[in-house]
């Protein structure tokens, strides 16, 4: 079980580190004598985490590759085709807004440049249509259709759109970012 980032007992341990220092192992000693030294020493660091066993390196070697492009493509577009089916069928103004600025970001920061300059070119072309669920969900099919459609692959039935991606089965802040703390302890 990962330790908390602060340390409950950090002023116990503080308190009984000052007072070690003040009880001395040899109280007749002169100030240059080695026995003078607290009869506690406490570090407040958290211990580091003890480094996997070997066999999860050797594992984790096998299988490590860098991503290729099409990896990352079908990553993004399932993230997005979840979210959009997450979206709410009334959206907050705010909601509208991140949903738009979500595309808008990912033109930039797509890790495949070509790729993030096509996608700006389509949103330019077909700005973000998310005024419901429906509509938000309809037009990432149709984005991607077109997106598609400029790398030779077949187009998705966007009929089919809430068949193939529909709603999470999972109540209400019970699927926040299961596993997360598998790659970010204690955020």
């Amino acid at each position: 079980m990962p330790l908390p980032s602060w340390n409950p007992l950090a002023p116990v341990l503080q308190t009984v580190a000052a007072f070690s220092r003040q009880l001395l192992i040899a109280p007749e000693a002169g100030p240059e004598d080695h026995r003078l030294r607290p009869l506690l020493s406490v570090s407040l660091s958290l211990p580091a985490a003890p480094p996997p066993p070997p066999e999860v390196l050797k594992e984790k070697d096998a299988n490590a590759a860098p991503l290729t492009k099409e990896e990352v493509g079908r990553a993004t577009w399932m993230l997005l085709h979840t979210i959009a089916a997450q979206f709410p069928d009334e959206p907050t103004r705010q909601q509208k807004r991140d949903a738009k600025e979500l595309m808008h970001i990912i033109s930039r920061l797509y890790p495949c440049k070509e790729c993030a300059e096509h996608f700006k070119e389509v949103l330019k072309a077909n700005p973000v249509q998310a005024g419901s669920q429906a509509e938000f969900s309809q037009w990432l099919c149709y984005v991607h259709n077109v997106v598609n459609r400029s790398i030779g692959k077949p187009i998705f039935p966007c009929q089919r759109v809430t068949a193939r991606w529909g709603k999470l089965d999972c109540p209400e802040r019970s699927c926040d970012l299961e596993g997360t703390n598998d790659i970010m302890p204690n955020r």
